[in-house]
This record gives structure tokens, sequence and C-alpha cells, in this order.
């Protein structure tokens, strides 16, 4: 993790990279006046030539400045500083890490004398730090011959001039960060490494020594309790199934009704007998995400010790194709007692879904149920990269976790679903069990959400959260590189912020 520091005032002596702030027209901080004057009005020079006007999110970088000791001096572009929010500055962090990740061991940001933000000045610095550090993390374990130049440096952040309230917030933003990196880093494993018996393993070592409670069924435990839909996936591997379950109560009350979390965790997902297409079978690794970013929530919550009830409860299996494999055609039980026609292999998450969703509800009585899962490559035709989908039973959930998303750029948007015996429904009804697993192309996301809510009980709010676009990205955004995003904790650490901490 990147460490984070604060000092009244920037050290002039230090070779490392600063960073002042910029408003739009080209107004400059009192950090960036104080540069400007050190170097005989270098700014004002390179600002013209690169026609940089402090437009929002640019960053505008000057190499060797005269009259300091500093490498690198890099003006971040604020805008309108009335418009200069928190995810402002989180962006302009996250895009300075970007530029000096593999070129300075640190970075000291200069908030002196920065006024009339949208945001009081501890919580830009803050956030800043915050988007500096999710945007620093990458994972190299299996890079063995990186050049020196090659590899990652900055490993801490100064912040000079800001109020004494961002370190608290800073400590804070820290845990959740924390949370990220572990979702990018269980997400960036490959099959080999992350499976169901090695994610309970690395999960136990995360959050056991932040007080978080942790049982795990093992393949005989889930028989015991008929979950035969989650155990038809995994009969095809070596791996066996596992269920691990997470809770972390910071109410202080042992009966409090918690918030429950389910995700999906598919460690691998070759299809199995409706066997997917060679090329890009080797991303499937990520089809643990939805489990992922539940385990990274409960490290984020627990780190930074929320005053809520929260269990995180996450299926894990692989899907493999081998001569046990389950076919097309069969008849499973879940743990619900519903029985489900398999005609796809491939729609395998809803299966283990199902019966996580039945065990979390039995066990805990929870009022709030969401499940993360990268269930459908239907949602990415629909919403590319930039959003989630969420279908659910629940308008006031749907609001919460709309504002949530917003509030730290985790972007969710609203899918249809019907009422049990609606249009869509229907579609799921199979002629020889309960229901099927999949209808058909038309509406493979709603469909596969319309299964999920079959197995949701009654008065239990809901929603389920297909993360299949926002998991793992193809380009480089400016909290993250590309590849694992992290997608989830935030939001969820927001909403339990929001609404259920005591």
């Amino acid at each position: 993790m990147t460490s984070v520091s604060f000092t009244a005032q920037r050290d002039g002596t230090s070779s490392a990279a600063v960073v002042v702030f910029v408003g739009e027209g080209g107004q400059l901080s009192a950090g960036a006046q104080a540069v400007e004057a050190a170097t005989g009005g270098q700014l004002g020079k390179a600002m013209k030539a690169a026609n940089f006007t402090g437009k929002k999110g640019k960053v505008l970088e000057i190499l060797a400045p005269s009259g300091m000791v500093a490498n690198r001096v890099l003006l971040a572009g604020i805008g309108d500083a009335t418009k200069a929010d928190a995810r402002t500055f989180e962006d302009l962090g996250g895009e300075v890490a970007a530029k000096v990740q593999t070129l300075e061991p640190e970075v000291v940001a200069d908030f002196s004398g920065i006024a009339d933000l949208a945001v009081g000045t501890d919580v830009a610095a803050a956030h800043f730090a915050h988007g500096l550090e999710l945007r620093n993390w990458r994972m190299d374990t299996y890079r063995t011959k990186l050049k020196d130049e090659q590899k990652p440096k900055l490993a801490s952040v100064v912040l000079a001039g800001a109020p004494p309230a961002a370190k608290a917030l800073s400590e804070r933003l820290q845990k959740v960060a924390a949370g990220v990196a572990f979702t990018k880093e269980l997400v960036t494993e490959p099959a080999n490494v992350i499976y169901p018996e090695s994610f309970v393993e690395r999960v136990k070592k995360a959050v056991e020594p932040l007080g978080v409670k942790v049982t795990v069924l093992d393949e005989k435990d889930l028989a015991k309790l008929g979950a035969g839909s989650l155990l038809g996936v995994a009969q095809g591997s070596v791996r066996p199934a596992r269920l691990i379950a997470m809770e972390w109560n910071g109410t202080g009350n042992p009966d409090a009704v918690p918030l429950a979390l389910v995700g999906k965790g598919v460690t691998f997902d070759t299809g199995g007998i409706s066997l997917k297409p060679g090329p890009g079978m080797e991303d499937m690794k990520w089809d643990m995400g939805g489990a992922g970013a539940v385990a990274g929530i409960m490290v984020a919550l627990a780190g930074r010790k929320a005053k809520a009830r929260v269990v995180g409860v996450c299926g894990l299996v692989e899907n493999m194709p081998d001569g046990n494999a389950q076919r097309p055609g069969d008849i499973v039980t879940s743990m619900s007692g519903q029985t489900v026609e398999i005609l796809n292999t491939d729609a395998e998450g809803r299966l283990v879904l199902n019966d996580c969703m039945t065990w979390t509800q039995r066990t805990y009585k929870p009022k709030v149920m969401l499940d993360f899962a990268t269930l459908t490559g239907a949602v990415i035709i629909s919403l590319a990269h930039h959003y989630a989908g969420v279908f659910g039973n629940s308008d006031a959930l749907w609001a919460k976790l709309d504002a949530a998303g917003k509030a730290v750029n985790d972007l969710v948007w609203r899918q249809p679903l019907s009422e049990p015996g609606g249009h869509y429904d229907q579609m799921i009804d199979s002629t020889i069990a309960d229901m099927k697993n999949v209808s058909g192309r038309e509406g493979g996301s709603i469909t596969a959400a319309q299964f999920l809510q079959r197995y949701v009980d009654e008065g239990v709010e809901w929603a389920h959260i297909d993360i299949a676009g926002a998991v793992w990205r193809p380009k480089a955004g400016p909290l993250h590189d590309k590849g694992a995003t992290g997608f989830g904790v935030r939001l969820i650490d927001q909403l339990v912020a929001d609404h259920f901490e005591s």
C-alpha cells in the first residue's frame, strides 16, 4: 500500500515530485505561486507553451525545474474551483500516479492556500491521496524480467498544507483502498493459484486478523444441505466446491439484523460441456469477480471498523468439462427444493448463487440482500464497461445504490424485471422442471435476474448487480490500470456509510 503522511508546509530541499494546483484560466494556487517564484516564472512559460489553462483533470509536467531540488513539478488542473469536488481530486491523484509510478518514490502535493472549492480542503487532500493510492496498485508477482526503469517506485505521498481533519478521513479511505486492492488481487490471480480452496485460505488470512468471523462449508456440508444446484456446477472439476461466509459486526449488538452480500465465485469458467470458444477463455479467471468484490468489501468495512453488521457469502466452484460434468438436459434440485433443468452448462453462475442466497437467508435472516456476479455477457452488450446492471425488487434500494455509485464513480444502471409470473419470468418456465437455467438470447441479463428472483424470500429487499462489464476493463481508467478495477468495494462502503451504520 502507498503510505500517506502530512506536513504543515512543503520541504523545498526534497527531490520528490511536487504537485501544485491550477484553476480555470491559469489561476495559480498559493503553492503554485511559490513554485513560480522559485523557478523564475517557469510555470507561466510552460503553461503558455503547452496551452495549459488549468482545465479540470489535465496535468502538465515540468522536468528538472530551475531553482528547485525537485526532479519534476506537476501542474494539476482543477477547472472551476467552485465545482472541484472529491472526484476531481481523486482523478487528479490517479493521473499523477500513472505519470510517476515508475519514476519517483514520493509525491508531495501542496494544498497551501487552496480555497473556495466545492468541498473542504481536507476532503480534497484526502481524496487526492486516495486516488493516487488506488491508481498506484499493480501486480508484478509473475514478472521476473522487468528492467529497473519498468519497476514501480512510487511508495508514498505527502500532503502539505492540508487541514488537520484530512488525516482522519485519509486513514478511513486507506482502509477502503486496502479492500479495493484485495479485490484486484483476487481477480487478477490466475486460476491455478486462486481456486475454491485457496480462495478460502487467502480470504481467511486477510479478514480474520480484522475481527471478521469466518465459516467455511465443504462439499460434504453442502451435500447435506441439499445444495444440488451449486454442486452440479462443481462436479466436473477436481477442485472441490466451497462456501465461505464472513461476518463483521461493528454495532455492539449481536442481534442486529445484517446486510447480506452474496458473491459468485466461479474461479474458472470453461463453460462446462457447453464449452466456450477458445479465444479469450483466459479471461474467465475473473469469473469469480463477484466473490472477489464481496471479500474486498469485508476487508474495507472491517478495516475501518464500520458500525454495521454485514455478512458476505461466496459460493466457490470451478466449471470444467470432464467426464463427470453435468450435461445439458440434466435436472438438479436446489437447496430451496426448487428444480432446475440445465439447458446450458455455461449459465452456471446463477446455479451457484441460488443455493448461496437460500443458505444466507436461512442462516442470517437479512432484510436486505445484494448479490454480485459476473453473470452475463449480455450486460456488456447493453452497458459496455461503463456501468454495472442492477435488477431488483425495491425502488428504495435502487435509489440508494444509484446515489452511492455516483458518489464514488462505481456506476450502476437499473434494468427491467418482472414480478413473479410476469412476462420475463415466464421465459424461464420449464416443461419438465420448475424452471430452466436459460431462456434464449433475448433479454439474457434480465432472465438471469428473473431466475435469481425466484430464490428471494418474501419481505427481503434484494438487488442483483451484474458486474460482468465493470470488474475487468480493457483500458486504463483514472483509478485503475487495464485489468481488474476493484468495482463494488467503494460502492458498498458508501452504501453502508449512508444507510446501514448506527
